[in-house]
Formats: C-alpha cells, structure tokens, sequence
C-alpha cells in the first residue's frame, strides 16, 4: 500500500554536506552559522534582523517576552492554529482572548478583533493560516488606533506575500517554524523578524538565559564578565541546525514553486465537486504550507483516507476546546462558532515539495471517490 504523509522534509545532497562540514568546525553551536542563517532569512523576507531559536515555540515566547507582556495583560489570538500560538501568551501570566476568525480563508477576523479589544489589550497575534497572508492592512490599522503591539505567526507563511510585501515585515515581529513539515528544515527551529533594533535586543538576550554575551563573544573579545540582567531562557539554535536551514534557504523558490503547482492541481480537479478548499484573498501570494478542504463526513473521510495509505490531517483543534483552556479559562463551545463549524469539515490533505504527480492523483482520486461513497 502506498504511503503518503501530509508533509515531510526534502533534504538534498548539499544539505548533507553543509551539516558535515558544520560538524567538523570550532562550533557547534554560538558560532557563525546562525549569523548566516538570521541573515538568509532576514534578505528573503525583506527585515532587518531575524534572531534564530530553537524551535517555533520558542520563538513566540520570546515576542511576548520582547513586548513585555505580563501579568493582568490580554493578548488577542486565533483559534484556529496551533496550541502554541495562545501557550505563549500564558508562559508570561498574561490572558489570551480569542478573536473568530473569517468563514471563507480561516484566517483571524479583523472585524472580530476590534471587539476583543479592551483596556488590558496589548497586542494581537494573527496567524497566516495554511500559508496565507491575513488582511494585514487593517490589522495594522487596528493597532495603532489603540495602540498595540502586531504579531505574526508566520510559521505557515515563509515566503509569502501580502499586497507585495513579504511575511516577515508586515508586523512589529513575525514568528517562523523550521519543523520538519515546514517550507525550511533545520530538525527543529524557530526564528523572529523584526525591523526594531530595541526588539531585536530583547530577544537576543531572552534566548541566552537573560545574559548580555555570549561564549562566543567573549572568547573573541578575551573577556570572561557577563551578567544576567533579565530571566531568559537557553533558547539557543545550534551550528548544525543553522548550517542546514542557510543550505534549505537556497532552494526556498523552488519549494515554494512546487507548493503551489500543487495547489493549483487540486484546485483544478476539486472545482465543482463536494470538496471545498479554502479561499484565497486576490492581494496575497500563498506559501501553501497546508492544502486545506472541507469535506462531508469529515471523520469518516478521514479515516478512509488513512486506511488508503494517506496521511490526512486535522488542523486545527480550535484552541479554545482543548481541555486545559476549557478548565483554565473556562472557555468552551460557542466562543467562536466559525471556528468550530470548520473545525468539523476540514481537512489537510498532502502537501510537501516531493510530492510525485501519480501521488497527488491517487489523493484527489481516492479522496473524491470517498465524499461520493
């Protein structure tokens, strides 16, 4: 039986040889590798620093770090993403207070934002859901009406673009992924763009423990004195991983290529059929990190899918309905009721570069031939 997961990495031959020679160098990690990487990613997105993490997560601690998000602070966010794009707001004793998001694209409604904005809002994190661009504009609007501080999850989006500019410049700090599934691999990875230098520093120090230099640095300069002068944590990313994420930076066109090759196959074959992909706004270029439908039956596909040898995905969970916010914040059904009828008919079907052309047959054909059964 054929095996075809939602998304994988593709590592290539040069790939291998970048770790390699990472791995016979002074450093493996606190060393020059991650300057070029924050720099690659930096010059692809158009910003002015990238701080390299070790992994997405991470990356989103440090902004609500760099913000100075605390205690008796509301940050607004989605639900419709991954746990950790709310988590991050919790990590520093701050309330995250979920926004609905647009019926047609999944991606956070600005319109739903601007009534969960209250005295203790202090910023909005939008998450560029599948890979697109949110309505950027008007949530930058919205936050300098009342002052906040504009966050993107950007870990779907690497490489897209919203009227032009590319994700990595349209908020005060954008967050990337490098997991596996992602558009770069680095094994695990995060990163945050910004064009603020006082951002920039903040972060910088929060992913070393707090501490003003590094152990790099200071052998350069001959100097052992260092101080802690914040709580931060060893968010480092390492030589290897960076020596493979500036390898996979080069071939980012020709992923991004082939992601929506294959977008546009499933968008031609699913036309006019009970399978309905999402949306896509006419001002953004697409990054496609998922290809999301909606389907009848959703658990019932699902699970005829899996047992064709596809793997099928759900994304998301609205993050409102895991257990522990139901408990915690007392949140539950009926919070964002967009989001949880989507919730029930979505649907991540394969996507990644290496995805063969039989393959992405198979799927289209498996998968109508299941809604239709």
């Amino acid at each position: 039986m054929r095996k075809i997961p939602y998304g994988r990495q593709h590592i290539s031959e040069d790939d291998i040889r970048a770790v390699a020679e990472a791995l016979k160098s002074d450093y493996l990690t606190t060393g020059p590798q991650v300057a070029e990487f924050e720099s690659s990613v930096a010059a692809c997105c158009g910003a002015g620093h990238g701080v390299a993490v070790a992994n997405g997560t991470a990356a989103l601690h440090a902004a609500m770090f760099a913000l100075n998000i605390g205690p008796g602070d509301e940050v607004i966010v989605p639900p419709m993403t991954f746990a950790a794009t709310a988590n991050c707001v919790l990590y520093m004793g701050a309330t995250p207070v979920f926004a609905d998001v647009c019926p047609d694209t999944l991606l956070i409604d600005p319109d739903k934002v601007r009534k969960r904005v209250t005295d203790r809002t202090r910023a909005i994190i939008a998450v560029d859901y599948a890979g697109q661009p949110c309505d950027w504009n008007t949530l930058r609007a919205l936050a300098d009406k009342h002052g906040l501080s504009l966050v993107a999850d950007g870990c779907h989006a690497l490489g897209g673009t919203y009227r032009g500019a590319g994700v990595g410049t349209l908020a005060d700090m954008t967050v990337f992924s490098f997991h596996p599934v992602k558009h770069v691999a680095t094994g695990e990875g995060g990163m945050i763009m910004t064009d603020r230098d006082d951002l920039d520093q903040r972060l910088r120090l929060f992913r070393n423990h707090g501490i003003t230099t590094d152990a790099r640095s200071r052998e350069e300069t001959g100097q052992w004195f260092y101080e802690m002068t914040e709580l931060g944590y060893n968010y480092r990313l390492t030589d290897i991983q960076a020596a493979l994420g500036t390898s996979q930076m080069r071939r980012l066109p020709d992923f991004l290529k082939r992601r929506r090759e294959i977008a546009a196959f499933y968008d031609e074959r699913f036309a006019g059929t009970p399978v309905r992909p999402l949306a896509v706004r006419e001002d953004v270029e697409h990054a496609y990190h998922l290809y999301v439908v909606r389907v009848p039956d959703r658990d019932r596909v699902f699970n005829e899918l899996r047992a064709a040898g596809i793997g099928a995905q759900v994304h998301y969970i609205p993050v409102h309905l895991h257990p522990y916010y139901r408990n915690t914040l007392g949140t539950g059904e009926g919070l964002c009721p967009v989001a949880e009828e989507a919730y029930r008919h979505i649907l991540s079907i394969p996507m990644f570069p290496s995805l063969e052309r039989d393959d992405m047959r198979y799927v289209v054909s498996t998968l109508l031939e299941t809604v239709h059964g």
